[in-house]
């Protein structure tokens, strides 16, 4: 059993917290039961290492089943040394570390998708989980994000995605212009989402909707600028029929990627 919070090998656990250190690993952190029941379920095959506390062993039996299943063997820790190898507050007796898995824009849309979420410049690590989270639930077939963007191995990104990180493909550090390309060549329009756009209920009724679409969402202070406009095929806005001043990006992303999920099963 691991006891010792300052060993070496915790501190090399606690350091993927920080982007240079996952950077130059190619490694990120797994915190709680649920984002490691998701990676053993969906991609038993990236753990590295699993740490657990005996008594949050105890506690789930599904995961301990689950390792065993998967051959991976779990190191038992302090609840002191847990809380130092994580970057949450409140772990709750879990903590992995995984290999990073980003898949490329090319084989995204090689698979002929349907329905793309892309992220230009969203820095906020809360959102981007949970528009991952969203995007998965509507079923869409993969995320993009820009090299502007946070990093998807985040520790705040992973935590907010409740696993969804773990179920649908994801790109990174891509170009906007050779996405834009790329959903071109495969049959996909381009909607971004933006205030200045057309309103959402005319795009519906219009059937634009239906269509394989790719949506691009901006930053969450600024948006869209004109020149990433551009690159478009249209814009596209969600009313406000209350006192609000604006929505927050991940609860406008979710709509749209709904009402696109909405529109091509119906």
């Amino acid at each position: 059993m691991l006891e010792n919070p300052r060993s070496p090998r915790v501190r090399a656990v606690a350091k993927l917290a920080k982007k240079p250190a996952r950077a130059e690993s190619g490694l990120f952190l797994l915190e709680g039961p649920q984002a490691v029941a998701e990676a053993l379920t969906f991609r038993p095959q990236l753990l590295v290492d699993l740490f657990a506390t005996p008594s949050a062993w105890e506690r789930h039996p599904d995961i301990a089943q689950a390792a065993a299943d998967a051959g991976i063997e779990v190191e038992f820790v302090t609840e002191h040394v847990l809380d130092a190898m994580a970057d949450t507050v409140t772990p709750q007796g879990f903590v992995a570390v995984c290999h990073q898995f980003p898949t490329s824009v090319k084989d995204i849309f090689s698979s002929e998708p349907r329905l793309v979420a892309i992220l230009e410049e969203v820095r906020d690590p809360g959102n981007l989980g949970t528009i991952v989270r969203a995007a998965d639930a509507a079923g869409a077939d993969a995320v993009i994000l820009t090299g502007r963007s946070v990093d998807l191995y985040n520790p705040k990104v992973v935590r907010s995605s409740t696993g969804s990180i773990f179920h649908l493909p994801i790109a990174v550090d891509v170009e906007l212009s050779d996405v834009r390309e790329r959903a071109h060549a495969a049959g996909l329009q381009v909607l971004a989402a933006d205030i200045k756009g057309d309103d959402l209920l005319s795009v519906r009724s219009a059937g634009v909707l239906a269509e394989p679409t790719a949506w691009l969402f901006g930053n969450e202070a600024r948006g869209l600028p004109d020149d990433v406009l551009a690159l478009a095929d249209r814009a596209v806005s969600l009313p406000i029929y209350g006192s609000a001043e604006s929505m927050n990006l991940a609860t406008a992303a979710s709509v749209c990627l709904y009402e696109s999920a909405f529109a091509q099963r119906s």
